[in-house]
């Protein structure tokens, strides 16, 4: 009854729905179910695409630990306010297309936004709950709080069908997403001052640099909590890496289902009207599953660890990648829309296990840090992932590589499993 009682208040707290809404509006990327396709338009293969998003992660990876540091040292607060003008600077690039130059440009700032926003939010979330005395009921509201996030995806899909089909170009859902952003932006600055945590004003080139040095070497000798952080990392960069996939896939299935005469919609819309449609509905129902998923994992940890959960769907998502290889090959839309649904669930009900882990072991006072380098380790894994998986799917097929990464997958499962007990 107290930990009900407990939930209540939570659910009613002002800062709580602000974390919420941050999320929720972070996610309104109006562009998201349809970003491969817009790539594809300009005429670059899947290698040169792995490209881009190797220069997005690879912008991530060099400023990840110094984002970090910034924001433990100089205030989480300002931090965040300047990745969302990073974000919109990003919009403006991706918005003139082109060629991949242009395109390149925009990547780099998007990253440089991701490297100033992953991990900074959750130690907010964190030092708030330590201050309320709710610190141990951080999983349900990391849960709460991401399941906000993922209900944003799923109005952004959702209502992103209604744009695209009404506005002159694809390429016009990236300048309407600024407006969510600047929304972000304003109630970033309505946080509370103290959630800055900020340990010193002046800055010194020498002392920051010294402060970087020592944070690379924050895992080091800690071997549960490398493995958590790798664990974590590699599901995200794989998924990362392979989510956009749908897209070709299903425009292929869905053309040859019109020219079969397979699709009621024909007779209304046009192929690329009838793709877009699809497409929005695939993840706008994707996104809201996945909230549910995120909202509620925290019961599943009453039944089993989050170490279990965590090392169980890392195994799964290796069996998954297969079938979907199979479906692909086999051109089964239902298997390939299945199988996607039960990998973004799993992907967004690992985020408060994760949290549940990994606050278990650091100090406080490092939390953005640590949480910078999980980001860090990710964009490492993407840069190398999407060209090589990218090169695969033109060297060979898009079934080839989702086996390939199956395979990468149950062979790292082994050495990365989470241990019970501390290891070095």
């Amino acid at each position: 009854m107290l930990v009900n009682a407990t939930y209540k208040e939570i659910k009613r707290d002002p800062q709580i729905w602000k974390f919420c809404f941050y999320g929720l509006l972070k996610n309104l990327k109006f562009f998201e179910p349809y970003l491969l396709i817009y790539l594809i338009s300009f005429g670059i293969g899947f290698f040169e695409i792995g490209l881009l998003y190797g220069i997005r992660e690879g912008v991530t990876y060099i400023f990840e630990i110094p984002s970090g540091v910034i924001a433990d040292t100089y205030g989480k607060k300002r931090e965040l306010m300047i990745c969302f003008l990073f974000y919109m600077i990003s919009f403006v690039f991706l918005f003139i297309g082109g060629d991949f130059y242009i395109l390149a440009i925009g990547m780099f700032f998007f990253g440089l936004g991701e490297a100033f926003r992953s991990g900074t939010h959750k130690a907010m979330i964190l030092t708030y709950l330590e201050r309320q005395n709710w610190y141990m009921h951080k999983t349900f509201v990391y849960g709460r709080t991401r399941s906000f996030s993922l209900l944003g995806s799923s109005i952004s899909a959702f209502l992103s069908i209604l744009l695209v089909l009404n506005l002159p170009a694809m390429r016009w859902l990236f300048l309407i997403c600024t407006v969510p952003y600047i929304a972000d932006f304003i109630l970033i600055y309505t946080y509370p001052d103290y959630l800055d945590e900020r340990r010193e004003h002046k800055f010194e080139l020498m002392a920051f640099i010294r402060e970087v040095g020592l944070k690379v070497f924050t895992l080091k000798g800690r071997g549960r909590l490398i493995k958590i952080v790798t664990n974590t990392a590699l599901f995200e960069a794989v998924f990362k890496t392979l989510k956009d996939y749908i897209q070709p896939i299903l425009a292929l299935i869905i053309l040859s289902q019109i020219n079969g005469g397979g699709n009621a919609l024909s007779k209304t819309f046009d192929n690329d009207e009838i793709l877009k449609i699809t497409l929005g509905i695939v993840y706008g129902v994707y996104y809201i599953c996945s909230s549910g998923a995120s909202r509620n994992v925290h019961k599943l940890t009453r039944k089993w660890t989050s170490r279990q959960l965590m090392n169980q769907s890392f195994y799964l998502m290796s069996v998954c990648l297969l079938f979907l290889a199979a479906g692909v090959k086999m051109q089964w839309s239902i298997m390939i829309v299945g199988v996607y649904f039960v990998l973004y669930l799993m992907k967004d009900g690992r985020k408060p296990l994760f949290v549940d882990l990994c606050s278990e072991a650091m100090e406080k006072n490092e939390r953005a840090t640590v949480f910078s380098i999980e980001s860090q380790l990710r964009a490492l894994f993407t840069i190398v992932a999407a060209p090589t998986l990218g090169w695969v799917a033109d060297k060979f097929s898009i079934s080839v590589m989702l086996v390939v990464a199956g395979v990468v997958m149950v062979v790292a499962g082994r050495f990365i499993k989470i241990e019970k007990e501390f290891k070095l």
